[in-house]
């Protein structure tokens, strides 16, 4: 067993704590809030963007910080972890002792500071376990990513299936999401290791190099689709498919499809190079979305076989793009946190630039969630924002990875 190999695992489980704490919290929260305490969903979605705005901004400090822990690294990281678990419990298990908008603004922003504080130094990490075997890159993010689609997979429907089960499935959720990060920080004491270089990067540094900044821009524009997509993927299902109550079974298929194809894009990777691969992967993608275009009310099956097809692309995009970010930091800025500040910061603007230009384009068209009879201009709308736009964008996205020379 190569030094590679040795305690992968513990980056699945990591990586699917983490993931946990991502995307399935946007996905449940603010419905628990508005139907548990009656707090007006116009002022959670106003309270998750403004959020968010600072969630980004703070990230390359978060990663200034990274690179600056030494023989403390191990404990800090280890309390940020304890720091998560209990900004979830807070969330979902202990009732408000003050304004309920203010508690799941508190509870949220250290959920959410922690979980960017631990993907910084978690991929970060990665950069120095890779180190310069040639495939070591795209080893790790197969184990990583695959265990971080299954995360999102399993933090998306757990809560669903405790109704009914236990008398408070989102404080059951919480407390085994707790537990569960309490173990997966244990596995992953022995891996956090000093900073390889004893100089911190300059962000500087990393922006001036050709090949990071151009990994920078092609992350920010090939992670919008799925920003787009993620932002109306309820509201096509429910109102252009009309398919109410297939949801939950889709999107789960999506990530599945995602978790899946990880380590199958990864073997290609190895074998043919990331660059083509990717390549194939994006141009695939660009098929599903096009073809998303021609569906009609009531084609749940072919959306379903979209919904994998798209979901596998997005395998490739969450498996080659870090393992090729991460081979330039190795090469530029081995201590890697500066570095996946920026990475962080610009998959971060993408939702928020999705929340904040999309849905009120959505509106203005005579959208309303919900809505049995919406205007045709609305459900036209909806289907561009949906599947035309993020089409258009993955062919730039195309463009830019032709032009980024990946070779050296």
């Amino acid at each position: 067993m190569t030094a590679l190999s040795e305690r992968l695992p513990a980056y699945s489980v990591f990586a699917a704590v983490l993931a946990g704490a991502g995307l399935p919290i946007y996905i449940y929260a603010p419905k628990y809030y508005a139907d548990t305490f009656g707090v007006s969903l116009a002022a959670l979605g106003a309270l998750l963007f403004a959020m968010r705005l600072f969630d980004m901004v703070q990230d390359p400090i978060l990663g200034w910080i990274s690179e600056r822990l030494t023989a403390s690294k191990k404990l800090v990281l280890t309390l940020t972890a304890g720091v998560m678990a209990l900004s979830m419990i807070g969330l979902f298990a202990v009732a408000p002792p003050i304004a309920p908008i203010w508690w799941f603004g508190i509870t949220v922003t250290g959920l959410f500071t922690a979980f960017s504080f631990l993907s910084i130094n978690f991929y970060a990490q990665g950069v120095s376990k890779a180190g310069q075997d040639p495939q070591g890159h795209v080893r790790l993010a197969a184990w990583r990513e695959s265990g971080a689609l299954l995360g999102v997979c399993v933090a998306a429907v757990i809560p669903t299936l405790l109704i009914g089960v236990v008398a408070d499935p989102f404080a059951a959720f919480a407390f085994g999401f707790a537990a569960l990060t309490l173990i997966a920080a244990f596995f992953m004491w022995p891996e956090w290791k000093e900073r390889v270089s004893q100089e911190p990067s300059q962000i500087g540094e990393i922006i001036r190099d050709n090949t990071a900044r151009k990994l920078l821009i092609l992350a920010l524009v090939n992670a919008t689709p799925l920003a787009v997509s993620s932002t109306l993927f309820l509201f096509y299902v429910e109102s252009k498919l009309g398919a109410v109550g297939w949801e939950g079974p889709l999107l789960v298929l999506f990530f599945l499809a995602a978790a899946l194809s990880s380590p199958i894009w990864s073997a290609l990777a190895r074998r043919f190079a990331p660059k083509p691969v990717l390549i194939a992967a994006m141009i695939l993608a660009v098929a599903s979305f096009a073809y998303t275009l021609t569906l009609s009310p009531g084609d749940v099956i072919p959306f379903a076989i979209i919904c994998v097809l798209s979901g596998a692309t997005i395998g490739a995009d969450l498996t080659l793009l870090p393992a090729m970010f991460a081979k330039r930091m190795a090469a530029i800025s081995p201590n890697g946190g500066q570095g996946f500040g920026l990475w962080n910061l610009v998959n971060k603007f993408t939702l928020a630039f999705a929340a904040v230009v999309l849905l009120p384009l959505l509106e203005r068209s005579g959208f309303q969630a919900g809505a049995t009879d919406l205007p045709a201009e609305a459900i036209t709308m909806l289907t561009v924002l949906y599947a035309l736009v993020p089409s258009l964008l993955k062919l730039l996205a195309i463009g830019l990875l032709i032009a980024t020379k990946l070779e050296d």
